[in-house]
């Protein structure tokens, strides 16, 4: 188990409680890397020993990181620093591939698959034509259990009948029909969650998440997905490599 980093001392030209000083440090921490994903952040009681701090103000510091997502408690094991997933922009691969190429469990907690009525937007995005039907799959994506994205996958129900078949991969289950998408546009905003999306997400409302649209098409340039997700800007991460041209 890492220590945190040497140094720290209370700031008397700084105004703020000492529990918020602390807090800064620990994150300061983990984002230099002296903790990794997944790993146990040091116990109340080992904290206020090696700082030198009361018990009171590291459970206050914890409970910052855990407000802002650098942390998650786990109900009898302790505290540990979240995932976070770091996704080149060049790279077309779904939601559970990216967990497992990093060590991490991906699992779907569904909210609704059903067969619809295409809306407007699902229409044009898809180029359907009025009174198509499509599969619309809702759901909460989670890795090691910590809510990582709410996400609304649309397709159309020539290609997917039967939506309650997929598991925990939808790119997964296009690809044993043979309509796996191998091109995206996708397009990233940043948004503030209202009430019901920050309850979905475990964030206070307000909270700023990405907000990303996606189009697949096949091979063909048919668009077959149309995707909304809503991820948390604490865990993700989005990499794009720049070159200038010659």
């Amino acid at each position: 188990m890492n220590t945190p980093g040497p140094g720290f001392q209370v700031n008397l030209d700084d105004n703020s409680p000492l529990y918020m000083q602390l807090a800064r440090k620990l994150a300061q921490d983990v984002r230099d890397g002296r903790y990794q994903a997944d790993q146990a952040l040091p116990s109340e009681r080992m904290l206020s020993e090696q700082l030198d701090v009361s018990r009171v103000t590291a459970r206050k510091a914890i409970d910052q990181l855990v407000e802002q997502g650098l942390v998650v408690r786990r109900r009898g094991s302790g505290n540990y620093i979240a995932p976070r997933i770091e996704q080149p922009l060049s790279n077309l691969s779904s939601f559970s591939e990216q967990l497992q190429q990093r060590g991490y469990t991906p699992r779907s907690e569904w909210l609704r698959r059903e067969v619809v009525l295409a809306d407007a937007d699902e229409q044009l995005s898809l180029g359907l034509s009025p009174g198509a039907r499509v599969a619309r799959l809702e759901r909460l994506r989670l890795a090691d259990d910590v809510v990582m994205a709410y996400e609304i996958s649309v397709i159309p129900a020539t290609v997917l009948p039967r939506p309650d078949g997929v598991a925990a991969s939808l790119y997964a289950h296009l690809g044993k029909s043979g309509h796996m998408p191998v091109r995206a546009l996708q397009h990233i905003r940043a948004m503030n969650a209202d009430a019901e999306l920050a309850a979905r997400l475990d964030v206070p409302e307000g909270r700023a998440v990405l907000f990303i649209t996606r189009i697949g098409y096949l091979e063909s340039g048919e668009p077959v997905e149309l995707t909304h997700s809503y991820c948390r800007s604490d865990h993700y991460d989005f990499v794009a490599e720049l070159r200038r041209p010659a």
